[in-house]
């Protein structure tokens, strides 16, 4: 199972993994082991994890590299808090696994929501793939920047900045700027 296949409804608890399309919504099955089918509706909030990121003090973090993150370390002997656990255990967990989170935007409600969705996934989601494909997309983002970042390079060069200075012989303007330049046409 692939984190792009499992989304999370508004106003419903849990994840549920999309197993079909239909013309004004999705089919999705709970992952909380019941194996409940549900239709939704084409007005209904459905995010995607995939497509989810948490704050940190320098923009985003990914939720698939911080559930990464979380995977490696649990396995070296880290314990993701349960819901029912004491409200001061979900701070320390997350400054663990992601440290320079935004504690002004990442509310108690967010941190219990990803301690209680990695305990979903933990025995059904493919980590090893998970890495692979963050490994692969964070390569073509890197050439892709280093793409814009020639592009951009090179149109500095052909593109000079065009001074807007008044004609010679103009009296008026005695050394003030005229007007724009327009292309007409």
């Amino acid at each position: 199972m692939e984190l792009k296949d499992i989304v999370a409804i508004a106003g419903m608890p849990g994840l549920y993994h999309v197993i079909g399309q239909r013309k004004n919504g999705l089919i999705v099955e709970a992952l909380d082991g019941s194996g409940k089918k549900i239709p939704t509706a084409a007005n209904t909030k459905v995010s995607i994890l995939a497509d989810i990121a948490m704050f940190t003090m320098e923009g985003e973090e990914r939720l698939a590299s911080i559930l990464l993150n979380i995977h490696k370390q649990s396995k070296s002997g880290l314990t993701v808090p349960d819901k029912k656990a004491n409200d001061d255990a979900f701070p320390q967990f997350l400054g663990k696994i992601l440290p320079n989170y935004d504690n002004e935007r990442i509310y108690l409600s967010d941190m219990k929501k990803l301690a209680a969705w990695f305990n979903i996934l933990a025995d059904k989601l493919d980590f090893d793939a998970l890495e692979k494909s963050l490994q692969e997309e964070d390569a073509t983002d890197e050439d892709g920047k280093a793409e814009v970042k020639a592009k951009a390079e090179a149109k500095a060069k052909v593109e000079k900045p065009v001074k807007n200075v008044a004609p010679k012989g103009d009296t008026k303007s005695k050394g003030k700027s005229v007007g724009t330049i327009r292309k007409m046409a």
